[in-house]
């Protein structure tokens, strides 16, 4: 049985990772479009009796790079794009031809590309998808040192392989519907999968360390796979997939279902804790509710309606059974009460949510939707804050043109047969690497990757040599692993594309040895240690400036987010918007940690023992933020006139917390003073209304603003900062 069980929760972990299969989709395209190219090129030139094989990798890489460098925000500039790489790659490879007999011309062209490619990339990523493929098709066409009288089958081969690219991008390959279909049916199975484990967890009276373990796992995919849903709802024309729905019904479901699940994964230890649990008819109805929701097909056309009356009967039994606890324990209410209360509050939400959607669904009502990205205004203010100093973009440019300079320098002091191959290495570790520390990981993780590739391509190329077809057939499938676990491990994507230069040496060459897969190694150690001397000395981003930004960045979205939600007590105002904003501050949590890695990872990290610290306080910060939404809709508040004052109270205090906190971060000036809430909570406390007094209760929903607010003052007191009441 347990065997079973184990089966079916890896299959299921299967058929819900790579959510939306946006990974394979990209690879599996990539992929597609380089066979396509380099067998229609060599079908044509063996018609014709040329020689087929380099104008064949010419348009392979021509139409591989014209789906995974194509960046743009729009379908509109992606087309553009694509069409404009065959003629940035056709100059390249005139140029390279060209300027093939002098390699000081052929280098100082590359570095000019490379400055380009990351200068102009502040007027948008086209232009580096541009660079990237001139650099690659100069290099290649100067290494070949090709005739003027070659350069109309390179033409040929680049016009294919742009052909192929918009085909499988624009054509056949259509991301919109499918691929939003796909993430949504990810995010459900994983939840599911979520789900059968709390169940799980409900049922077995014992707390078992390795069932917690795998449920907080599984509670950070879903996350994961929520932030990805919202992502493609704002890229996709839901009323074109789902007819009656808004793109907010559905972030909000995704948001609530997310947050229930997390919810109920850090309370049941609690509750166990407390033996709330004990009661059969609490964990009878907590399973009851689970179980309905587990067995609902909220997108599905022909669902089955029980399933979430089931759930939604279930609920208000849980309120009833809740209400009535309260009414017995009024003196002095157990924690555990609160904490079913708040599970009872999130999962009405997702019940009514998933009943809205399957009405919508039902009566094909068109809504319209005018929460739309507005993200022109952002782009606009981000621009003005960049003018007050040197773009990244060009700081980027101008240690790409120092870095460009001493990589040609010592490649060809180390290989001078392949100069290029150290520009080419320093060129992709400076690749989205603001911060030294940023720097310093993906140098290291390429170093690595690359090593170890270098020891198995050599064995495996030795294995196969000989073996043409075998060797391609490889070199195809290195190529999609290489793509596919990109965004998983940079390490592992090294190790890949080095087994593809093995290959592709052996085919080319004839054979491989150790000596030249050695130099590969060398060239890319160096090319690493050049990028990450460069990023550290000239305009050098300090690792925890990056973090420290990062820090403020989501600081000043939380301000906003509670702000407005404190406002909402007095003003009418739909809370269930903000559920945007607690998406972005998910990203602005993932950008916090991926910035504090290299510091975290790296042998000196003990150095910044307080660091860990401050990401586990935003890390619950952001967790209690989310809560506002997740358990505490907008309802009809009513309140003595004592309360009146309270809450601008409340939100001015925060509002000087929050900036206080943001100044100390930037200047590192130990002086402020941080204001706490006891006494607005004393007076809350006093004349709120009762919770069965149908006006809303208001302990239960300030409650984390209380607990938000002790952890900026918490924060604020570690950089020296006075606590007042008033």
């Amino acid at each position: 049985m347990k065997q079973s069980q184990f089966k079916h929760y890896w299959i299921t972990r299967l058929l819900a990772s790579d959510p939306g299969r946006k990974r394979l989709n990209q690879a599996g395209k990539a992929v597609i479009s380089l066979i396509s190219s380099v067998s229609a090129v060599i079908l044509i030139l063996s018609m014709l009796g040329q020689p087929p094989l380099i104008p064949a990798i010419v348009a392979g890489i021509t139409g591989m790079l014209g789906i995974m460098t194509v960046m743009d925000d729009t379908k509109r500039k992606k087309k553009i794009t694509t069409l404009l790489l065959g003629i940035s790659a056709s100059s390249g490879v005139t140029a390279g031809s060209l300027l093939a007999w002098n390699a000081y011309l052929v280098s100082g062209l590359m570095i000019l590309i490379i400055f380009s490619a990351f200068y102009f990339s502040r007027f948008g990523s086209r232009y580096f998808s541009l660079g990237m493929i001139g650099f690659m098709t100069v290099y290649f066409s100067s290494f070949l040192g090709l005739s003027p009288s070659e350069l109309p089958w390179f033409y040929m081969g680049i016009v294919l392989g742009v052909a192929f690219a918009y085909l499988y991008n624009f054509i056949i390959f259509k991301d919109s519907a499918q691929l939003l279909k796909r993430s949504m049916r990810s995010f459900h199975i994983q939840a599911n999968l979520t789900f059968e484990l709390l169940i799980e967890t409900i049922q077995d009276p014992e707390t078992r360390d390795s069932r917690i373990r795998k449920l907080q796992y599984n509670v950070s995919k879903l996350r994961e796979y929520a932030s990805n849903v919202a992502t493609d709802l704002n890229a996709q024309d839901v009323k074109g997939i789902w007819p009656g729905l808004t793109t907010s019904q559905l972030r909000l479901y995704v948001f609530d279902t997310a947050m229930l699940v997390a919810t109920l994964t850090d309370s049941l230890q609690q509750l166990k804790k407390d033996e709330a649990l004990e009661a059969d008819e609490l964990r009878e109805l907590l399973i009851k509710v689970i179980t309905s929701l587990h067995n609902s097909e909220v997108l599905a056309q022909n669902y089955e309606e029980k399933n979430l009356v089931e759930a939604q009967k279930t609920t208000e039994s849980l309120r009833q059974m809740i209400d009535e606890l309260f009414a017995k324990q009024n003196s002095q209410p157990g924690r555990w009460l609160y904490i079913i209360r708040r599970i009872e509050s999130i999962a009405t939400h997702v019940t009514n949510g998933a009943l809205a959607i399957q009405q919508s669904l039902h009566k094909g009502k068109q809504s319209e939707e005018n929460t739309e990205d507005n993200n022109s205004q952002d782009e606009d203010n981000e621009e003005k804050e960049e003018d007050q100093g040197l773009k990244p973009s060009t700081k980027k440019a101008y240690q790409s043109l120092i870095a460009g300079t001493i990589a040609i320098i010592v490649g060809h002091f180390i290989s001078p047969i392949q100069p290029y191959w150290v520009l080419l290495t320093t060129f992709i570790v400076q690749l989205g690497t603001e911060s030294v520390g940023r720097t310093y990981m993906k140098g290291l993780q390429r170093s690595v990757g690359t090593v170890i590739g270098a020891m198995l391509g050599f064995v495996l190329a030795k294995a196969v040599s000989g073996h043409s077809i075998l060797e391609v057939i490889l070199l195809f499938v290195v190529i999609f692993l290489a793509f596919y676990i990109f965004a998983v491990s940079y390490t592992l994507m090294s190790l890949f594309i080095t087994l593809l230069i093995a290959f592709m040496y052996d085919l080319l060459l004839g054979g491989i040895s150790f000596a030249l897969l050695s130099a590969r190694v060398i060239d890319t150690i160096a090319g690493a240690a050049i990028a990450l001397t460069i990023s550290a000395v000239i305009f050098p981003t300090k690792t925890k400036e990056k973090v420290s930004e990062a820090f403020t960045d989501y600081l000043n979205e939380l301000n906003s987010y509670v702000t407005q939600y404190i406002r909402s007590f007095r003003e009418t105002m739909d809370i269930k918007e903000l559920a945007d904003h607690a998406f972005k501050m998910d990203e602005k949590i993932q950008a916090i940690k991926d910035e504090a890695k290299p510091i975290l990872q790296r042998p000196g990290a003990l150095r910044h023992r307080e660091l860990p610290r401050w990401v586990t306080i935003f890390t619950a910060i952001n967790y209690y933020a989310k809560h506002l939404v997740a358990s505490s809709y907008q309802k009809k508040f009513t309140y003595p006139d004592e309360l009146e004052k309270v809450f601008p109270s409340m939100g001015d205090k925060f509002n000087h917390n929050i900036e206080t906190l943001t100044h100390m971060i930037k200047t590192g000036e130990g002086a402020g003073v941080i204001y706490n809430m006891d006494n607005e909570r004393k007076h809350i406390e006093r004349f709120a209304p009762g919770h069965n007094e149908n006006q809303g209760d208001l302990i239960h929903h300030l409650y984390y603003v209380w607990r938000i607010n002790q952890s900026i003052l918490i924060l604020g007191k570690e950089l020296g900062a006075e606590e007042r009441d008033r």
